[in-house]
């Protein structure tokens, strides 16, 4: 009796977990399922747990709500001057509406590929090969308007298209690698055109300021040259007054006969002339009777005999002598 009800247990547990396990499902983050009941669809369940009913309701396959990328291999591709290339695009897509997704298309991501090499034959046809290479964004952003508004009824939202890799053919490959070597060529002759240009340019300019320097210092050598001299020429003038200053001072002091002051005066004419101001001297008139009253201390006066057989000094009328100044070491 007792061993009859333990198996009658273990059948009711083991049934009881059969229907749980039927009956009640989980459904992981990010992930939707979708529950048909007899057949139609009945509801969209949503991550966490879930319970159906066995038999009478059926969980499909769970839907990833997650963004993902499609690749699509490389197709042939005709450009508007007709140029065969090849392109290979990417694909990045969210399932919005699972329901939509499940029941109306069959399989959405054959379909997206079938819809993207379509449109974007239509796009590249539509454009030459150089705007093809350079106008990526343009080509992405027209696809991508065209496939999400054909997926929207999907429950499918394109995020982004990109244009993965853009193969022309090998002869156009090699025309483009000689005309890109030719802009490069042409863009290293322009530029050291620029360095030379710039390089005259400042080597000009170092030259004007090297010559305005060079003016500017010859201009202050002169200037203080110019300003030595004047000060040398001040420092002789004032040593020429104080020696005349101390002449008239000595003789105002010492009273001389105008004879002794004539012979001064001659011998003051030397130092006189050596100061490197002097030039010219102005001899005074009286410089012939100077001669004679030097001739005449000195004792060199000559005697005459008149008619009456005295001797008298010799009167003669005096010369004017050649009085010669010469310049100085210094004047010269």
């Amino acid at each position: 009796m007792l061993t009859s009800t333990v198996i009658a247990i273990i059948v009711i547990a083991v049934i009881l977990l059969f229907l749980a396990s039927r009956t009640i499902r989980i459904i992981p983050q990010s992930r939707v399922a979708i529950v048909q009941r007899l057949g139609r669809y009945h509801r969209t369940a949503s991550p966490g747990i879930t319970a159906v009913i066995p038999i009478v309701d059926k969980v499909l396959p769970l839907t990833d709500m997650r963004e993902q990328v499609m690749d699509f291999p490389p197709q042939s591709v005709i450009t508007a001057d007709n140029v065969g290339m090849q392109i290979s695009t990417v694909v990045y897509y969210r399932v919005i509406d699972a329901a939509k997704a499940q029941y109306e298309v069959a399989n959405f991501k054959q379909a997206m590929e079938q819809i993207t090499q379509t449109n974007l034959r239509n796009i590249v046809g539509n454009l030459v090969l150089d705007k093809t290479l350079t106008a990526r964004d343009q080509i992405n952003s027209e696809l991508r308007a065209v496939l999400d508004g054909v997926t929207e009824n999907w429950g499918v939202r394109v995020q982004r298209v990109e244009l993965k890799e853009i193969i022309p053919p090998h002869d156009v490959q090699q025309a483009m690698e000689k005309q890109m070597q030719a802009e490069r060529t042409r863009r290293a002759a322009i530029l050291t055109a620029e360095g030379e240009k710039q390089s005259a340019i400042l080597k000009a300019e170092g030259e004007k300021q090297s010559a305005v320097l060079r003016a500017e210092g010859e201009k202050q050598s002169a200037v203080l040259k110019a300003e030595g001299q004047a000060e040398a020429y001040r420092n002789v003038q004032k040593a020429e007054i104080e020696m005349a200053q101390r002449l008239f001072d000595t003789l105002s002091a010492t009273p001389l006969s105008a004879d002794s002051l004539r012979y001064l005066y001659l011998r003051t004419l030397p130092e006189m002339a050596k100061g490197s101001a002097n030039k010219l001297f102005m001899v005074p008139s009286e410089l012939g009777d100077l001669a004679g009253a030097i001739s005449t201390l000195a004792g060199g006066a000559s005697l005459a005999t008149s008619d009456d057989g005295a001797q008298t000094p010799q009167q003669r009328t005096p010369q004017r002598p050649r009085v010669e100044v010469r310049p100085t070491e210094e004047q010269k």
